[in-house]
């Protein structure tokens, strides 16, 4: 699967076309991934007899991989991925700007 955790993502197709987040969570085997503020649904809970009160929360749910698509870091539109190297220097590529993503994924969560 060529998104990770962490990833920020563009959604093409489905409800919500055109939204942006961050990968929470990748279901590999799935071919699954979380994405942050992406598919939001409404869960209704009954009361419990233990005097727990009955609510409404708001979930979000898995979504396909093929429905997302990675957003370039260096230009900030959606960009294909493909790999350059083998091996232990395997890297993933931008598309568009032709440059390595794993770099600047790193630098970004060192500032943090």
């Amino acid at each position: 699967m060529k998104i990770k955790v962490g990833d920020l993502v563009s959604v093409i197709s489905g409800k919500d076309k055109n939204k942006t987040g961050k990968v929470l969570k990748a279901y590999t085997e799935a071919k699954k991934v979380l994405v942050e503020g992406v598919n939001v649904i409404t869960k209704h809970i009954k009361k419990s007899q233990s005097g727990e009160q009955g609510r409404i929360i708001k979930i979000e749910k898995s979504i396909d991989v093929s429905n997302v698509m990675l957003v370039c870091p260096f230009t900030q539109k959606r960009t294909r991925v493909g790999y350059t190297g083998n091996g232990k220097d395997k890297k993933r590529v931008s598309k568009k700007a032709s440059k390595a993503i794993e770099d600047t994924v790193q630098e970004t969560k060192k500032k943090k």
